[in-house]
């Protein structure tokens, strides 16, 4: 290619020191180093190679994948990589892979429910791949509703063992990736059954697989679902199914942290408190929170740098056409997304310190912020991966006609993103669990109980039910306490509200069902108020580097006041603010566009990411976008031959129509 970089004018206009920016995104100078280190690595091994991957079949697809994971297992050994080192090099090869699940759940279950001696008997193992491990939740008829899981643990006091069986077609394991064809164990959930009583859902360590020829144990059936959305995306991982023919496996296999079974078959709980499981949900939720900002953020930049590359209309005397994100329509959709992929980025940190928090505090017996952590985390995972998967398929559209080719990067990001909207609680219902939260945080606000943590807003509901926002001019709308107070008071008040109208039912199951819809959006109030207090938050840090700061006001401000021009029809009828002051947010906004927008470019310059990370044409570093889509179309497999095969089967018969001796 030309070497040219296309996208140095744009380069030049920033305002801001752009390797300042670089930390302030990656959490640290150490984080920046590592990320940056690894990612080049991966980059420039021809081993990790992706481009191809839309154009392969299934089985091709996946045989690929266990490559790359040996692959990299093997580069994780030999250049000693700490687990730090190497958690980034398996996000930077960017491919769904069984190793996903086996470090992300499989692993941490054991962490977090399974006793000293278990942990001392499986982690070993299972930290250096010798075996592999999948996580078995979810059924054919149950995912959200963990209680009404059908599969059994069965205990025999006669032989010291547990039977775990699938009784019906519906209780068949489905959707564990890993599960399809590579995992040879799986933490199993199941109802322990002792002695004709059921105890409820409870986790066990299954073998899967022979450990010598990867067949099938006696009893088990096991597969993959088959092909999900998208090309490559999500089916480079085998989700599979899995039912159990009364399997038995040693007591000992049960997770035995919280409650145990003893060998008389007596179902007796730890002095582990239950909720410790909470904090594996903490855990893996906040992960996600953190996914959403790098899923987002990759779309953004695609989408900014192809903005500044296209030119459509308006070029007079015939001049050079605009650039498309000159369009003030762009700029409106584009720059509320690139300032949310930095607002999720935030709140994934504090959701990181939040989760050390709750786990120090369970250690020392301390349950008292944990049903708040749970919400809060819940109702971010629901928030954040909603706004991702949708800003995704909007940077699609953002790219025009070309956004559509897969060698764009967004079809294949979007296709594997969006199980996120679902996996680890479905989003809907997951914000079903914070109104419930935040309906009993109102109910005890008269009894003196203090609201805690990102709740505490709601102390001051005297306050927050009559306040009238006292702006007045749009760059009002710049001051935190402004936006603060117009976010608290929303969000106060549309749960009120709701509290309110549960009240006038006698049943209240009846009333939360037949108000879910208004529960739900009052979640989603209390949720973005969290993601713009804690952005609000981060900018009273000490944030060094020319012009940083101002850039991190700017995208705050678009973040927040972008969500009051969405939600507008919230802010006027709760009455936290007027009309005229939403019509001076929103010319707020409108300058605040103009401010960021000859710094775009360095703005997704600062997430460090290498043309392979991002793995698009259109966002391509150097933007020289044309040239390379042209070469690339060539290497499509249907161009290996300059007259399709077919032709003379299909084709030529009918351009001679000389249809009876064709083959139809």
């Amino acid at each position: 290619m030309d070497g040219i970089d296309h996208l140095a004018d744009e380069r030049n206009k920033a305002q801001f020191d752009v390797d300042a920016m670089k930390i302030v995104w990656a959490g640290s100078r150490h984080a920046f180093e590592v990320s940056d280190r690894i990612s080049k690595l991966v980059a420039a091994d021809p081993g990790f190679r992706k481009d191809n991957r839309p154009m392969l079949g299934r089985n091709e697809l996946f045989k690929n994948t266990l490559r790359k994971a040996a692959y990299a297992w093997k580069r994780i050994i030999e250049l000693h990589l700490s687990e730090e080192e190497a958690a980034k090099l398996r996000f930077y090869v960017d491919e769904p892979a069984y190793t996903d699940l086996h470090w992300g759940m499989f692993v941490p279950a054991i962490k977090g429910q399974g006793t000293e001696e278990q942990q001392q008997k499986w982690l070993p193992l299972a930290y250096k791949m010798q075996i592999i491990g999948c996580y078995g939740q979810t059924e054919l008829g149950h995912g959200s509703n963990v209680q009404g899981l059908e599969t059994t643990a069965t205990f025999d006091p006669q032989t010291d063992e547990f039977v775990i069986h699938s009784p019906t077609l519906t209780s068949s394991k489905w959707w564990p990736g890993g599960l399809g064809k590579v995992s040879t164990h799986g933490v199993i959930y199941a109802r322990l059954i002792t002695d004709g009583r059921d105890h409820g859902v409870h986790g066990f360590i299954v073998q899967l697989r022979s450990l010598e020829d990867h067949s099938p144990l006696p009893g088990i059936t096991v597969g993959d679902i088959g092909m999900k959305f998208g090309n490559g995306a999500y089916n480079t991982m085998d989700n599979g199914v899995l039912r159990f023919d009364h399997v038995r496996i040693p007591r000992d296999q049960m997770l035995m942290r919280v409650s145990q079974v003893t060998r008389e078959g007596k179902y007796m709980q730890s002095d582990v408190p239950r909720q410790l499981v909470y904090g594996t949900m903490v855990y893996v939720r906040q992960t996600i929170v953190a996914d959403a900002s790098c899923a987002l953020s990759r779309a953004v930049c695609i989408a900014t740098r192809y903005s500044a590359v296209r030119r459509q209309f308006g070029s007079q005397d015939g001049g050079p056409e605009s650039q498309v994100i000159d369009y003030k329509t762009q700029q409106n959709r584009l720059f509320p997304l690139l300032a949310s992929a930095y607002a999720f980025r935030f709140v994934g940190e504090w959701l990181k310190w939040l989760y050390t928090d709750v786990t120090q505090r369970l250690q020392t017996n301390d349950f008292s912020t944990l049903p708040e952590a749970h919400a809060c985390t819940a109702g971010l995972k629901s928030v954040t991966t909603t706004a991702t998967a949708d800003g995704i398929e909007e940077c699609r559209k953002l790219c025009g006609g070309h956004g559509y080719l897969c060698t764009s990067g967004l079809p294949e990001l979007f296709a594997v993103y969006v199980p996120a909207c679902t996996y680890e609680g479905d989003n809907i219902v997951l914000l079903l669990q914070v109104a419930r939260f935040l309906m009993k945080t109102v109910s005890q606000l008269g009894s003196g109980k203090k609201p805690v943590g990102t709740t505490s807003y709601m102390g001051q509901i005297e306050h927050l039910m009559q306040c009238r926002s006292n702006v007045q001019r749009a760059e009002d709308w710049l001051k935190p306490s402004a936006i603060l107070e117009a976010f608290e008071s929303r969000a106060a008040r549309m749960s009120v509200a709701c509290a309110q109208n549960l009240t006038k039912f006698t049943n209240p199951e009846e009333g939360f069902a037949e108000l879910s819809a208004d529960l739900v959006e009052a979640a989603v109030a209390h949720c973005q108020l969290i993601i713009v207090s804690k952005f609000i938050e981060k900018l009273l840090q000490d944030i060094p580097g020319k012009g940083v700061r101002e850039q991190l006001e700017a995208l705050c401000n678009i973040y927040a006041l972008f969500l009051l021009h969405k939600h507008q029809g919230d802010f006027l009828s709760t009455g936290c603010i007027t009309a005229k002051q939403a019509s001076l947010a929103n010319d707020q906004l409108r300058s605040l566009y103009s401010q960021v927008r000859p710094n775009a470019i360095a703005l997704v310059d600062a997430f460090n990411y290498t043309d392979h990370f991002l793995g698009s044409i259109l966002g391509c570093y150097d933007g020289n976008v044309y040239p390379k889509l042209y070469e690339a179309a060539w290497k499509d497999p249907l161009n290996d031959s300059v007259v399709p095969e077919g032709y003379h089967e299909y084709i030529r018969p009918l351009l001679k129509q000389n249809l009876r001796t064709a083959r139809l």
